[in-house]
């Protein structure tokens, strides 16, 4: 028998033939994902992180923008407690009327910034802890009672309101200076305007001695 005719119908295949047979290994993107739970989870962190920085920078932004508006209204309000208790220790008959104009001028402020904090979303009702206490008059009570208790306390009343009205002008100058809004800058146009002769005249003032 010729070999060359025996009946062998194995033929070499070809590589279409074995692509089209061989099983679909080709994964797709879903695939993968499905198959690995830890990558699903590890953008979940990501954009939870993304979302808390994003969130916190806006938050300090905001907060930092209405700082100052939040401590000018303490520091009013502040300063009008301790004007108002001083009435009853006045003995000046000047510093008495100096000490009514300035209540006034805090009443009467203190109205007028009510509106600008609404235009700044401040609720001073709301104002931050750490505001409140830095803009305590609690040191200035006290230091004003040892005055009262040594008999000079016109004097040591006068030194204290002249600081305290300094650093509000001081903080209405920066406010001013910052924003951008017409109505707060006009409220604070005003607001200076009738502070510094206020001011001014506690600066100047001497206490005879008692």
């Amino acid at each position: 028998m010729n070999p060359e005719n025996t009946n062998d119908n194995t033929k070499p295949e070809s590589p279409e033939y074995l692509n089209e047979i061989a099983p679909n290994t080709k994964k797709t993107g879903v695939d993968l994902i499905l198959k690995k739970p830890i990558l699903l989870v590890g953008i979940g962190l990501v954009v939870i992180i993304v979302f808390i920085m994003l969130a916190t920078f806006v938050g300090n932004l905001s907060s930092s923008g209405t700082k100052p508006f939040k401590t000018l209204s303490a520091r009013i309000d502040s300063t009008t407690k301790t004007a108002t208790l001083a009435k009853k220790n006045i003995r000046n008959t000047k510093l008495r009327a100096l000490n009514s104009s300035l209540s006034i001028y805090l009443a009467n402020t203190a109205r007028d910034f009510a509106p600008v904090l609404v235009i700044n979303k401040i609720d001073i009702k709301k104002i931050d802890k750490n505001i409140l206490a830095a803009e305590s008059n609690t040191k200035t009570l006290a230091s004003l009672e040892d005055a009262r208790l040594n008999a000079i306390y016109d004097r040591v009343y006068a030194i204290e309101i002249n600081t305290q009205l300094e650093k509000i002008a001081a903080l209405m100058r920066q406010i001013k200076v910052s924003s951008k809004n017409a109505k707060t800058k006009l409220f604070l146009d005003s607001a200076l305007k009738n502070l510094e002769p206020i001011q001014k005249q506690f600066e100047d003032y001497n206490s005879p001695i008692s």
